[in-house]
């Protein structure tokens, strides 16, 4: 088995609230498999570059992605957000074909 992981906490962290808008701060670092405290240090890194919305509902904060500001982020590589989910998404159809030829 792999030593490393794919995916950063950051982007698994990004992908479920995507997936899971309105989710808490306690659902979020669950979903991820990392601390409270450690989930709300990248939430407020991605606050301060405006690609998460945090929202106050009662005693809760409720986090979404603002998906414009996602699109407009210039990642440290030679690939925008666009063009990675475009790679990814080719990658993960390649991956399906395979699986069906067996």
């Amino acid at each position: 088995m792999a030593s490393w992981g794919f995916l950063t906490n950051h982007a698994l962290v990004l992908m479920h609230v995507a997936n899971h808008p309105r989710s808490t701060l306690r659902e979020i670092a669950a979903a991820v498999g990392i601390t409270e405290r450690a989930a709300l240090s990248i939430l407020r890194l991605m606050e301060e570059d405006a690609i998460i919305t945090r929202q106050k509902e009662g005693r809760r904060n409720k986090y979404w992605v603002d998906f414009n500001a996602l699109m407009e982020y210039q990642l440290s590589g030679p690939y925008s957000v666009a063009e990675l989910v475009e790679e990814l998404t080719a990658v993960a159809a390649r991956l399906q074909s395979l699986e069906r030829t067996g």
